[in-house]
């Protein structure tokens, strides 16, 4: 089998796409990308189609051998990456050798670290994706996390890339540990008091130790409500802000339930969660309230920029 071998899977690897659309209907989650953005540069850089399944790791990423040779990038989180021990640039296509060994750290900055590799994985297509949803079991490597010795087959490999030495992309800061996150208030913003409304957006909050891929709980002034947050269970779309009994914001990511019941007093928008993906625990958070034709207008401006940034690669190709 070529392709390339696991030596040591990291703290948490998983095969990650855009997600699993379509299927929460069904009761099925998403899973995906926790950041989008750093996903969709790593197949511009390498020629792929937006939407081609990368490895995503998080805080400590993995070690894995090239068993034939490609081209492979890697963005998001700084994990001090080396290639036969010698250091690798991110967010650049870089060819490994048969052999190779890809080597990643503890992230220096950021949490959330992706490896592409030219051609695409050979992973089975599960429900429309090839993404991991660690919940269910499915989609990527038998629908868990990568282990020591998994070996998965590159499905079109190459060698090289045309013009690859201009196949390079500005490196994002991700060093901040304290950043505003944009949010549009929520249609069950009724439930809370003024004073709750008030706590939320001028109040500093804490990423806790017990966040994951499922959803961000938050550690600061609890957020106070009129009666109750228990409502009959509705839909949840990514980033929604939920409020539990106890006041305190947990905001739900790529592995989020389909359904929840309580009361979602905003969400963050689309242009910012992949920002809020690579912000760890003891991270702080100000919410910033925008209205939804801000949040539109931030998302299309960064729609823009990548189809700009891809059809410039693209010529390359």
């Amino acid at each position: 089998m070529s392709g390339f071998l696991v030596k040591n899977p990291g703290a948490l690897t998983t095969v990650q796409d855009r997600g699993r659309m379509g299927a929460q209907g069904l009761g099925f989650g998403t899973a995906g990308a926790m950041d989008l953005q750093s996903l969709f540069l790593l197949n511009i850089l390498l020629g792929n189609d937006l939407n081609e399944a990368a490895l995503e790791a998080t805080l400590l990423g993995p070690e894995i051998t090239f068993l034939e040779d490609n081209c492979f990038a890697l963005t998001g989180a700084d994990m001090g990456a080396t290639l036969d021990g010698v250091p690798v640039p991110r967010y650049e296509a870089v060819t490994a050798k048969e052999g190779s060994v890809l080597k990643l750290g503890f992230a220096k900055s950021g949490v959330r670290a992706y490896i592409g590799f030219a051609g695409g994985m050979e992973i089975p297509m599960v429900m429309g994706s090839k993404s991991t949803s660690l919940k269910y079991h499915l989609g990527g490597v038998e629908g868990r996390a990568l282990l020591s010795g998994d070996r998965i087959s590159f499905t079109a490999p190459r060698k090289e890339l045309r013009h690859q030495k201009r196949r390079k992309l500005d490196v994002p800061d991700f060093s901040a540990k304290e950043q505003d996150i944009r949010v549009v208030l929520g249609m069950q913003q009724e439930y809370f008091t003024k004073e709750g409304i008030r706590t939320f957006f001028e109040s500093p909050y804490e990423i806790s130790g017990q966040s994951d891929r499922m959803g961000y709980r938050l550690e600061g002034e609890p957020v106070s409500y009129e009666d109750t947050v228990d409502i009959i269970s509705d839909a949840i779309v990514p980033g929604a802000i939920q409020i539990p009994s106890n006041g305190k914001p947990i905001i739900l990511m790529a592995d989020r339930q389909t359904t929840g019941g309580y009361a979602k007093i905003g969400a963050v928008i689309s242009a910012d969660l992949p920002r809020l993906a690579q912000m760890g625990p003891g991270a702080v958070i100000h919410f910033k309230e925008v209205s939804v034709e801000e949040a539109q207008e931030l998302f299309a401006k960064e729609r823009k920029e990548m189809i700009k940034q891809n059809r410039r690669m693209n010529r390359w190709l």
